[in-house]
């Protein structure tokens, strides 16, 4: 990967030009108590406080592929880079996303869950990722398989390094790592008179003060989950017992797990039924025939499907084997069909309704995992168990017991020398920072379905200042106008509402059909960008 050293920081020497004279209350350039307890700031806060104020029209909060893609859509509107800052603890746009793949078991050489023309790097959506990769290893079967895919072939998805590669290209085109300001953000506050406060705290001893402020027009939120969610008896058994190695996330470092299995047999437990959980099965049974291992899976379902469901044949649900199959974590038609239309429709409980109706935990129907789990099934080293988990507890010769209750009421008593918890990430909104500090103080609300509420451009409502706007998405705005908020495509579709609001507010032009065909020419032969 590229170094990308020259991210830029504030300079230091310009912030020991720019603190006023402190005003005795807290440490300069700190968040005093007024600062906190206060909902809209005035310059003279920061001011007082000894903060310096850096001005810019857009701040957008979070650096990762969200706000990448908003910055390519502005660029490509014509938007100079300077006019943007981009606050972020993250290298690279694409950085947690890649841990997160990793550690699901999704390295660069593999496919992540992901259409062929959902890409980062790419507004138009062509060439898709399979046309790029048959041009590349110079085959037509990546496009053969777009052509017949859900009948013939199951969906084509594009391997994770094609699609980091691809952004981090597009990213130097565009002129991206000049735009951004490391940092840990605090808060963003509205402004008296219009336009937010965004407090940055930067990487220590790159300023002669804590935290820097940025003063603007415009800020974006798009910050992803808060953390890893751990189902509670877990928890409680990692807490209570101390023990970190054996009782596992899949979102976080475990490969000791799969380097103990290949140094004598063992029982690991899976929780979860996702496409996370599925690429789990895939590598322990990997590991399992390359390895000639005596690997035994136990995987523990709550809800166990074994035949299609749906309230009508729009919405039919294909399960099998206490799986639920889905190509993609939402139907297609969500994206640009019926479903799309039907959720810019509904509000409030209605919409909540909708969203309940074709939400829920699927992964894709991927031939060569389920003929593992099937032959698994045949010859006993993959078993599987329904019910609600009583408690976890330490057994004995070095396993962990978990007691399942069946619908019965009876006990049953399972031992693993591992438990792997594959069942998702945080989704509480005031598990982060920064998004508590904005329910709490800037007038944010919430939707029914407990995320940050937003209009159909993205706006986040309530949180009007004056003539300023603050925008978000991603993951923490789930339950909006739009279903797929947390998919490459989600946050495209996104990135193109809110561009086109900046575009109406005169902050950008709006992209015609005249300056999209020159600017994907331009894209196309990787010519940089005017004003970086």
């Amino acid at each position: 990967m590229t170094d990308h050293g020259s991210t830029i920081s504030i300079n230091s020497s310009t912030l020991a030009e720019a603190v006023p004279d402190p005003s005795g209350q807290g440490e300069p350039g700190d968040l005093n108590d007024a600062l906190i307890a206060t909902d809209i700031w005035t310059d003279q806060m920061l001011a007082d406080a000894g903060i310096p104020v850096y001005d810019v029209p857009l701040v957008s909060v979070g650096g990762g592929i969200g706000s990448f893609i908003l910055a390519d859509f502005l660029r490509i509107a014509g938007m100079p880079a300077n006019q943007m800052r981009i606050l972020t603890n993250l290298d690279v746009p694409w950085q947690t996303y890649e841990y997160l793949t990793r550690m699901s078991q999704i390295p660069r050489g593999e496919r992540l869950r992901s259409d062929s023309q959902s890409m980062p790097d790419n507004i138009w959506g062509f060439p898709s990722y399979a046309f790029r990769e048959a041009w590349t290893d110079k085959t037509i079967a990546p496009v053969a398989n777009v052509l017949t895919e859900p009948i013939l072939n199951d969906y084509w998805t594009p391997r994770a390094g094609q699609v980091f590669e691809s952004m981090e290209r597009e990213a130097a085109r565009i002129g991206y790592w000049g735009m951004v300001s490391q940092g840990q953000v605090r808060m963003t506050r509205r402004r008296y008179g219009g336009g937010y406060f965004t407090i940055l705290t930067p990487p220590a001893g790159t300023t002669t003060t804590k935290r820097v402020a940025f003063r603007s027009t415009y800020v974006h939120l798009c910050v992803g989950y808060p953390g890893v969610a751990f189902l509670p008896d877990l928890q409680q058994y990692r807490s209570t017992y101390d023990d970190y190695v054996r009782v596992v996330n899949s979102y976080e470092p475990h490969e000791h797990v799969y380097e103990e299995l290949k140094r004598r047999p063992g029982l690991v437990m899976i929780r979860g039924n996702g496409i996370v959980a599925s690429r789990v099965l895939q590598r322990l049974i990997d590991d399992r025939d390359a390895y000639g291992l005596q690997t035994q899976i136990l995987h523990l379902f709550r809800t166990y499907r074994t035949e299609s469901f749906g309230r009508s044949i729009f919405e039919r649900r294909v399960a099998r084997n206490g799986w639920i199959y889905q190509g993609f974590n939402w139907p297609k038609s969500a994206w640009g069909g019926a479903n799309k239309r039907k959720f810019e429709k509904l509000e409030g409980e209605q919409r909540a309704e909708f969203y309940k109706r074709l939400a829920g935990t699927t992964t894709p129907a991927r031939k060569d995992w389920k003929e593992q789990l099937a032959r698994g099934r045949r010859e006993g080293w993959y078993r599987t168990y329904i019910g609600t988990v009583d408690t976890v507890v330490p057994g004995d010769d070095g396993t962990i017991v978990t007691r399942v209750q069946a619908k019965d009421g009876s006990i049953l008593e399972v031992p693993a020398h591992f438990i792997i918890d594959a069942t998702g990430l945080e989704a509480n909104i005031r598990e982060h920072r920064l998004f508590a500090d904005l329910l709490d103080h800037s007038g944010a609300q919430l939707n029914p379905l407990g995320r940050l509420d937003v209009e159909r451009h993205f706006e986040i409502r309530g949180t009007q200042s004056g003539v300023g706007t603050a925008y978000a998405m991603g993951s923490m705005t789930l339950g909006a106008y739009f279903a797929g908020v947390d998919t490459f495509l989600g946050l495209q579709y996104s990135s193109l509402r809110i561009a086109d609001d900046l575009a109406k507010r005169g902050f950008v032009k709006k992209i015609g059909v005249g300056r999209s065909t020159s600017q994907w020419w331009r894209w196309a032969r990787h010519k940089p960008l005017p004003g970086a």
